[in-house]
């Protein structure tokens, strides 16, 4: 199996495309030199999604260990005989816990996600706006 680079940018990818298209006339490097903010913004939108969704899927194991610890722990403490009132008394405070912990986690993934589409949206916002700037700053030259 060939070793394939461990990441490789958006400059790298869209140069080695331009040269490997060997299109005459055109300057690729040239393109890529005017386009290369947006380029890298757009890389940096994507690197932060993708740490978004990592820290958002190690979040996700952590609360099903928590939950799979718990549900063992309540399950032991079925074991022990008793009567049916306090057999009914443990089922509904599972019951309870087990909707709490579903809301508290429904609530942090949400806000993971939602922290996570948020950072990558203000990048490429930010870059938005400087584009916009160099180009009013452009037609303010001539």
């Amino acid at each position: 199996m060939a070793k394939q680079p461990e990441s490789d940018s958006f400059m790298d990818m869209f140069g080695r495309f331009g040269r490997d298209l060997k299109v005459p006339n055109v300057d690729v490097e040239a393109i890529l030199a005017h386009h290369r903010k947006n380029l890298e913004a757009l890389e940096k939108s994507a690197r932060a999604g993708a740490a978004g969704a990592s820290s958002l899927l190690s979040r996700q194991r952590e609360m099903l260990q928590d939950t799979l610890r718990e549900v063992t722990e309540i399950a032991q403490s079925y074991r022990a005989p008793g009567n049916p009132q306090e057999l009914m008394a443990k089922q509904t405070e599972f019951a309870r816990k087990a909707f709490e912990a579903a809301l508290k986690n429904a609530g942090e993934v949400a806000e993971l996600v939602k922290k996570s589409g948020t950072e990558s949206v203000d990048i490429l916002r930010t870059r938005i706006k400087e584009a916009m700037e160099e180009i009013r700053a452009g037609y303010e030259k001539k």
